[in-house]
């Protein structure tokens, strides 16, 4: 444990931004509106958190641990989530912007995104298996040996998946979405 700790309290308005932040632990807190952008959270553990119209954009994630949190309307952009702390790594999306962040490698079995902005985001290679993307924006997002088993795709958009290239195994999508998944082939699909 971290000499700072930090439990259900709640922080409003209060600018992070910029800097190395103190060590510290932060468990059952709630964050909102506050501005983390290019700050080093590098090692801080956040445990059962939740952050509301916060601003994460380039915020440094080495070692950082985001276990059982859920963000919620946050601006995310350019995060590099491969190197936050693996062990317990269990986040939730909704209504987030996370354009041109990655996920490279990273173990994020379960998370939902929902309702988000996935500009440019890397996911080669990220293990998702039962991911929820639903109502959520991929153009241009990348999917290279992806695990996405069981994962949902329904009312997603924009996305383009390789079967051949990606585990697609029990995923889930609405018949509207085969263009994604057979735009290599350069298929013409016409709706009847």
């Amino acid at each position: 444990m971290k000499e700072k700790y930090h439990n259900e309290q709640t922080f409003e308005r209060k600018d992070f931004s910029g800097g190395k932040m103190e060590e510290a632990d932060f468990e059952a807190c709630t964050f909102v509106a506050c501005d983390f952008s290019e700050a080093d959270l590098s090692l801080m553990d956040f445990i059962d958190c939740r952050f509301t119209d916060c601003n994460l954009s380039l915020a440094t994630l080495n070692g950082t641990l985001f276990q059982d949190c859920d963000f919620q309307d946050c601006k995310m952009l350019g995060l590099k989530f491969e190197n936050c702390n693996a062990f317990g790594l269990k986040v939730q999306f909704h209504g987030c912007t996370l354009d041109h962040s990655s996920f490279y490698k990273a173990k994020m079995n379960q998370t939902v995104f929902s309702s988000c902005q996935l500009q440019g985001v890397d996911f080669t290679e990220a293990e998702l298996t039962g991911a929820s993307f639903s109502n959520s924006d991929l153009k241009e997002a990348v999917f290279e040996r992806s695990n996405l088993e069981k994962s949902d795709f329904r009312n997603a958009r924009n996305f383009i998946l390789d079967p051949e290239r990606n585990n697609l195994k029990k995923s889930s999508f609405l018949r509207s979405d085969l263009a994604g998944l057979l735009s290599k082939y350069q298929i013409k699909i016409d709706e009847v």
